[in-house]
């Protein structure tokens, strides 16, 4: 039984992705990590593994949740206060190298996104937080390239990251669109924040414990890109 108060939250949340239902869209942003590569676990185990060479116990999950869309530098400030001590100078470089070559081995698109994709009729870019020869090797091996090539933005561009607006602003800019006119796809809460933060409308991918949390926050959360090409209709 829903309390009143969950009550409340539902009407809000629902009222909110009303109204953004009602707007028009004349771009998709699409997140990279999460969304349209399935990264998040292989990214996380691979650094998971690293640390502990450095006496950091991890679990996965623990990982995925302290560091999914999280920037570099606060993904090390985090591990060297845990450990107690600063990583080695080559920490990032060594973590980069790993990281890529698990994506090159076994990086996978997220499930249904090529037939999304195929479906949608709209412009579409990706806007992440990563460094773009990141970007660019993920969407390579998973052969998403071709769909994105030319409407990449990295956040390393522009020296600033989620959950600051200023990618989408970006991205949107280079677009041509006013970022008003955008929907933004997202898989974490940082992500979530930035698209609040420039008023575009956001749907959120998830299937992990962050969805209270998320819908509380008044994004629509979905659970299939199968959903994907619906959603967006409903936003045009």
């Amino acid at each position: 039984m829903r309390s009143p108060k969950s009550d409340r939250i539902f009407y809000v949340c629902h009222h909110y992705q009303k109204q953004q239902l009602q707007m028009q869209t004349e771009l998709v942003i699409f997140d990279c990590d999460g969304v349209l590569v399935d990264s998040e676990t292989l990214s996380n185990c691979v650094l998971v593994e690293f640390v502990a060479e450095l006496g950091l116990a991890l679990e996965l999950e623990e990982a995925i949740l302290l560091f999914k869309g999280c920037k570099m530098a606060d993904c090390v400030a985090v591990i060297e206060q845990r450990l107690g001590k600063t990583v080695p100078q080559d920490f990032v470089t060594q973590l980069r190298a790993r990281t890529a070559k698990a994506f090159e081995h076994e990086l996978r698109p997220v499930d249904g996104i090529q037939t999304a994709l195929d479906k949608i009729n709209l412009p579409i870019c990706v806007a992440s937080s990563g460094p773009l020869e990141k970007i660019k090797l993920a969407l390579r091996v998973t052969n998403l390239l071709p769909r994105f090539e030319g409407r990449i933005f990295s956040s390393y561009e522009i020296g600033s990251w989620k959950p600051a607006p200023d990618l989408f602003l970006h991205a949107a800019k280079n677009m041509g669109v006013q970022a008003t006119s955008c929907t933004v796809v997202e898989d974490s809460v940082l992500g979530v924040r930035a698209g609040l933060a420039t008023d575009t409308k956001v749907l959120c991918y998830t299937d992990r414990g962050e969805t209270t949390q998320l819908e509380a926050s008044g994004v629509y959360v979905f659970h299939s890109m199968y959903q994907l090409p619906f959603l967006l209709s409903q936003h045009s």
